[in-house]
């Protein structure tokens, strides 16, 4: 190993987090499981530890692990991971195994054809956009059931699809938290409300953020009277399922739902694949300027998120989303989205990470298992790549050359990985441990190095300040409002996302 790249991580280095207290991690789960409907009473305050360890046992068999009633770690981390807000609904009972859903229902309509509307969005997607996926995800359930949908645009409607943020009078319980943890809930029949988390990271297509489709349908299902499904593959499931090219809805969904309201009055029922749904909103200046919303385009990332950024000599900074990118030069001025093909042929939308090099003056650019390396417009011969065979992570969060060790870095999850550029290889000894870069939260959608030399990585509304010579975190905040070489000079004055 390189003596810079020794010393850098021997700076690096932070002593293991120390663990929770079991009492703490206890009570966190109790309140988790009773929060999800898994004890027989709400509210009972502390549980005995018989009560405990059959409500863990329930959770384990829905969550398809081990059942063992022991709060372990994967326990715990099934329970951090971000999914509907409603509750499973097995508080009193959990068979081990289930193959129908039939009697697991909370009710049904009276009627065969539902009205829905929109009552309000995420300002930064489209109007169009998120209809098209709205009305895609009442149509999957119309598809395979006799249930008719229609929009309604204005006035009452059977089902409302509502985005707040916190509290929103539906109890403290159910209060939402901003990015992950409950994305939404949904009541059932009759009330026909259905609540989305606003401070989410939304998006319309299969990229980065939470696929607003997928979290839609699901949420319908619940207003159509559809309880959880301890199905691994249902889109009914607690946890949302990822959209691939597996079909959309399970046979637990389609029996479920059809066990409320019938098979389809003509034809057959009709299955759809997911890889149908990828696409909601390829962004473009014109979609957006048939929007409501009268923001200046140079400045719309500034009330979203982004999918990538990084830096270049001169100090301009490179924002990517969706098939288009901006420029924002030194003085913090942004340019107008200009479209990515033209600037680097070939490359596709939605990339995950990206990275210029120092060394080489070249783009890298990273997207599920390939990667691609440009000088100027002109892709390396060679180019694309599959980088996930030099042990690269698929789909990485964030790509950063990173100066004091003349190297790439590469972040996924709670690990990183540091890559030399010719050839490309992945140095010994990795992957390691994030807690190196202390400080610094896993899931990070970019990173870069600022004339100041430090080095700033973004996820969602925040950043975060990595010291190069303290290799530690030394401040924090919101990039919109707080940094102000990043372009969003109306950020104040206008409506911002979080």
């Amino acid at each position: 190993m390189a003596a810079p790249l020794r010393a850098a991580l021997a700076l690096g280095l932070l002593a293991a987090a120390q663990p929770a207290p079991a009492p703490a991690q206890r009570r966190q789960a109790e309140l988790f499981l009773e929060k999800y409907g898994y004890f027989r009473e709400r509210g009972a305050g502390t549980h005995s530890p018989a009560e405990f360890s059959k409500a863990l046992r329930d959770f384990q068999r829905v969550t398809h692990l081990p059942a063992s009633g022991v709060l372990d770690a994967p326990t715990l981390h099934q329970m951090a991971l971000p999914r509907c807000g409603t509750d499973d609904g097995h508080g009193r009972t959990v068979p081990a195994r289930r193959h129908r859903r039939s009697a697991q229902h909370g009710g049904r309509w009276p009627k065969r054809q539902l009205t829905y509307r929109v009552v309000n969005r995420p300002p930064y997607l489209p109007q169009h956009g998120v209809r098209l996926a709205v009305r895609a995800a009442f149509q999957l359930w119309s598809n395979v059931s006799s249930l008719l949908f229609w929009e309604a645009h204005e006035g009452p409607a059977d089902i409302r699809l509502t985005f707040f943020h916190g509290d929103h009078n539906d109890g403290l319980n159910n209060a939402f938290d901003g990015p992950g943890g409950a994305l939404a809930h949904a009541f059932l029949p009759r009330r026909g409300e259905a609540h989305f988390d606003s401070a989410e990271r939304w998006s319309l297509h299969s990229g980065k953020g939470r696929n607003l489709f997928i979290v839609v349908a699901h949420e319908v299902g619940h207003t159509l009277g559809l309880q959880h499904s301890p199905v691994k593959s249902a889109l009914m499931s607690p946890y949302y399922k990822k959209l691939s090219k597996d079909f959309v809805l399970s046979w637990d969904d389609i029996l479920a739902i059809q066990s409320l309201y019938g098979k389809p009055s003509k034809g057959s029922a009709i299955q759809l694949p997911g890889k149908v749904f990828t696409h909601f909103q390829d962004w473009n200046t014109d979609l957006y300027s048939r929007d409501r919303q009268q923001r200046s385009l140079s400045t719309y990332y500034c009330h979203s998120f982004f999918d990538a950024i990084t830096s270049d000599g001169d100090h301009n900074l490179y924002i990517f989303k969706g098939s288009h990118y901006w420029v924002v030069s030194g003085s913090g001025n942004a340019s107008e989205p200009q479209a990515l093909q033209p600037r680097w042929p070939g490359l596709p939308a939605g990339i995950d990470a990206c990275a210029w090099s120092q060394s080489t003056g070249k783009f890298y650019f990273f997207k599920g298992g390939r990667c691609w390396r440009y000088a100027g417009s002109q892709l390396d011969a060679g180019f694309p790549r599959k980088c996930s065979a030099l042990g690269l992570p698929r789909h990485p969060d964030t790509a950063l050359y990173f100066p004091q060790l003349r190297r790439l870095v590469l972040f996924k999850g709670p690990k990183y990985f540091v890559l030399g550029e010719d050839p490309m290889a992945v140095e010994p000894y990795y992957p390691r441990s994030l807690r190196d870069w202390a400080g610094l939260p896993p899931g990070t959608a970019g990173a870069l190095t600022h004339r100041d030399r430090a080095l700033y990585f973004f996820r969602d509304d925040r950043f975060w300040k990595f010291d190069q010579d303290k290799l530690q975190v030394v401040a924090t905040g919101k990039w919109a409002t707080q940094l102000a070489w990043m372009g969003c000079w109306d950020a104040n004055s206008e409506q911002v996302l979080f």
